[in-house]
């Protein structure tokens, strides 16, 4: 305003300008102050974490690895069954590679969440956890490989089991079996690492899940003797890669993105090892034209995708919950196949996923009974501090609940 202008508007003018100028100046400090407030909120572990519960609680997460598996599975039933690349470690491999890609992507670029102290969390943790990450995959795939049977879905009109991201629509019985018998090893595994007890109900509901999703999908035992060992071998690293995933998360203050960052380099150097022992040679033959590769790098972004989506339900849940979604998700297929698609999968499966969706949904009702009742489930609370030279610098304190997992 000039000075011409300024003596004209006189003395309540004068007033009006200046307490004007005094609001503007107030607003823009509260805006700088907010925005330090949550530039510091993500540069600590604590505050990422805070930040990942606040925005992907367990309907958003489990919400979110569901449609990102049904996306892979159609996905990778294209890649390996109609352009034929037949090699699912080394498929397992490039989803590792990208997603290994990308998390560098967003280091660079200063959106990767930061990762708790070293000291709080030994590098031989990590190391197990990304080496049973390449174990449980490959040993799956392999399963899937050598105990897979051939029986269409409109050839003898029965509905597929899709049991991982690299299932195609086969009937894959005895892998079925010891994908159940993933859900008695952790509840056991969890027992005897953390002392983690589980209740009756529970134990009732999960039986009953396991009971109808065995009911509705082994439709046949064939397998030869080699993919059994595999089978059998799988469940136990598939049960500890669960547990490691959702029990850092919780009880270290570890983030989905932060964890991913650690373990995918080690991952890839297990798969590395590991391909050229399950996997057929003459993968370099494949004829890598551009809708190939197009369709395996798409398969690619949706592996990181669903790396992602997994690691935050296992930080949002538990490992038994993730393994139940996993099982919700055959049942969906096996009863939306009969609705949608005039599929006969038979009134004994319809039933038995029936039944397994009832315990699913039993089961869920009791974990949010106890996630209402437990105060521990709560997001963490920040506790303030009093002020102090370095807080009114824009550095604050704060007092991390850390929430634990119930099964």
């Amino acid at each position: 305003m000039g000075w011409f202008g300024f003596v004209l508007l006189g003395a309540d003018g004068r007033k009006v300008v200046k307490r004007k100028d005094s609001d503007a100046g107030e607003a823009g400090r509260a805006l700088e102050e907010l925005r330090s407030s949550l530039y510091n909120e993500l540069r600590t572990s604590e505050g990422a974490k805070r930040q990942q519960q606040r925005f992907c609680g367990p309907v958003a997460a489990m919400s979110f690895n569901f449609f990102v598996s049904v996306g892979i599975i159609l996905t990778n039933k294209f890649v390996m069954g109609r352009i034929g690349f037949n090699f699912p470690i080394f498929l397992t491999l490039i989803h590792y590679s990208m997603a290994w890609f990308l998390l560098a992507f967003c280091k660079t670029m200063s959106l990767l969440p930061v990762s708790p102290p070293s000291k709080t969390t030994p590098f031989s943790s990590l190391l197990s956890l990304g080496a049973i990450m390449a174990f449980a995959s490959g040993l799956a795939n392999t399963s899937l490989k050598f105990n897979r049977s051939a029986i269409a879905l409109q050839n003898n009109n029965r509905c597929c089991s899709v049991s991982s991201q690299f299932s195609s629509c086969c009937s894959v019985g005895f892998y079925q079996m010891a994908k159940i018998a993933v859900t008695p090893t952790i509840v056991l595994s969890e027992f005897i690492l953390f002392k983690n007890t589980i209740s009756v109900k529970k134990v009732l509901a999960l039986a009953v899940v396991s009971a109808g999703v065995a009911v509705a999908t082994i439709t046949d035992l064939e397998f030869n003797a080699f993919g059994a060992c595999i089978a059998v071998t799988w469940i136990i690293p598939s049960a500890i890669n669960k547990i490691l995933w959702s029990n850092l998360q919780q009880q270290a203050n570890w983030t989905a993105l932060a964890l991913m960052w650690k373990t995918t380099p080690i991952t890839i150097l297990f798969l590395l090892a590991l391909m050229p022992w399950l996997d057929p040679p003459g993968v370099w033959l494949f004829k890598w034209d551009v809708n190939n590769s197009t369709a395996v790098l798409i398969s690619a972004v949706l592996g990181f995708l669903l790396q992602w989506s997994g690691a935050l339900a296992l930080g949002a849940t538990s490992a038994t919950s993730h393994v139940v979604l996993g099982q919700f998700k055959t049942c969906v297929i096996v009863v939306g196949g009969y609705l949608l698609f005039d599929s006969d999968p038979g009134f004994v499966s319809l039933c038995g996923a029936v039944a397994a969706l009832g315990g699913m949904s039993a089961y869920t009702t009791l974990n949010l009974k106890e996630s209402n009742q437990s105060p521990s489930k709560q997001l963490p609370m920040q506790t303030p501090l009093p002020k102090s030279k370095t807080s009114e610098n824009g550095i604050e304190g704060s007092a991390v609940t850390n929430a634990t997992a119930s099964v």
